[in-house]
């Protein structure tokens, strides 16, 4: 799982924002570790065409990354 926080106007395309994310740090990470052109070939995509985007209600950005680390935690 990968995450990212942004403040973004509210009338801007998330979706625009993400793909520009989404491309922009794939072609970066395939720049610096050209292995991982060789792992994903068959795919041609290093992300999936999904993301999630949702408010987090004013908390602090340390509880908002806390919650986001306990997410990768197995139970």
């Amino acid at each position: 799982m990968s995450t990212c926080s942004s403040t973004t106007p509210p009338k801007a395309a998330m979706a625009r924002l993400v793909n520009s994310l989404k491309g922009v740090s794939s072609r970066r990470l395939r720049q610096k570790f050209p292995d991982l052109v060789r792992h994903y070939y068959r795919a041609s995509k290093l992300w999936s065409g999904s993301y999630f985007a949702g408010p987090v209600g004013g908390a602090p950005l340390s509880v908002v990354k806390q919650y986001i680390e306990q997410q990768n935690r197995p139970a």
